[in-house]
């Protein structure tokens, strides 16, 4: 039988503070990660590291990882297998491909574990304040086991559908994110052209038909959201690199799919061209900057 024991896996700038607030509500645990740097930083911040992968999962009831690509996930997946508890539950909270989250579902399955993915939003400051957003794809069983967990570390958890689902929705909501990004942004340097002031449209828009989560929360111009990444010169926040990595995700799924979403290649397209002018690490808000200088 699985223990109580907690591994954490991948323990970058959104995985450290959730194994964090794991540890901080008492849950004992385990975490790992390949870069020394990341260890060093876990362990400034009290947790428990691992020397190795194995040691790490071995006894653990649930495997979380968090990790850059499905080809991470995949490879640690098939490296962890052999160490797992049998009723280990294994929870992937990385954004990666479709195709990545339905394979690593099954390799789970076919080892004998139950497994679910479980994709976030919020970004580093949801991450540290146990405030996500989780999308899980998975049975339904794997989703309330991992509920308690996710409950530490976000606010909102929603089952989405069957192995994949999360991902699914992650990657529809962040398509939209992208482009009405793009729209606020473009509305303001409009406005800016037009000698209108930047508070006078967020008064304007914020309380009309304009409204969206990108201007009232993530207002991409100093000032009228003071806590936006605008104010504190686009730090991230949510890096371009990783917007333009769920575009791009987006836009796989929609070429495998057949849906036809011209606005999120477009905007893949411009966020493309941002990250190749340098700013791949400046906010994804940081974008009006590209727009206002006649990127396109």
């Amino acid at each position: 039988m699985s223990s109580n024991r907690i591994a954490f896996i991948g323990l970058g700038h959104m995985g450290r503070p959730m194994a964090l607030n794991l540890a901080r509500a008492g849950h004992a645990l385990a975490a790992f990660d390949v870069s020394p740097a990341a260890i060093e930083a876990a362990r400034a911040d009290g947790l428990l590291v691992a020397e190795t992968l194995a040691a790490a999962v071995r006894e653990a009831g649930v495997v979380i990882t968090m990790l850059p690509a499905g080809a991470h996930v995949l490879s640690l997946w098939q490296e962890a297998l052999p160490h797992l508890t049998p009723g280990t539950l294994l929870v992937d909270c990385s954004t990666i491909d479709i195709e990545s989250a339905g394979r690593a579902h099954d390799l789970a399955a076919q080892a004998g574990f139950a497994s679910l993915d479980a994709p976030v939003s919020g970004g580093t400051k949801g991450a540290e304040a146990g405030t996500l957003t989780f999308m899980a794809g998975g049975e339904a069983a794997a989703f309330e086991r991992a509920r308690p967990l996710l409950e530490i570390m976000g606010s909102r958890i929603v089952h989405c559908g069957g192995p994949g689902a999360g991902q699914a929705a992650k990657i529809c909501n962040n398509m939209i994110l992208g482009v009405s990004m793009i729209a606020v942004a473009e509305a303001f340097v409009l406005a800016e052209r037009l000698g209108l002031s930047p508070q006078a449209l967020f008064d304007v828009a914020s309380t009309s038909s304009g409204q969206c989560w990108s201007l009232t929360s993530y207002c991409p111009v100093p000032g009228p959201v003071p806590a936006s990444p605008a104010n504190n010169d686009y730090k991230p926040g949510f890096a371009t690199n990783l917007m333009l990595k769920d575009l791009r995700l987006a836009k796989a799924a929609a070429d495998a799919s057949g849906a036809q979403t011209p606005l999120g290649h477009h905007a893949e397209q411009l966020y493309a061209g941002f990250a190749e002018a340098g700013q791949g690490d400046v906010d994804f808000s940081g974008i009006i900057r590209h727009l206002r200088d006649g990127g396109a």
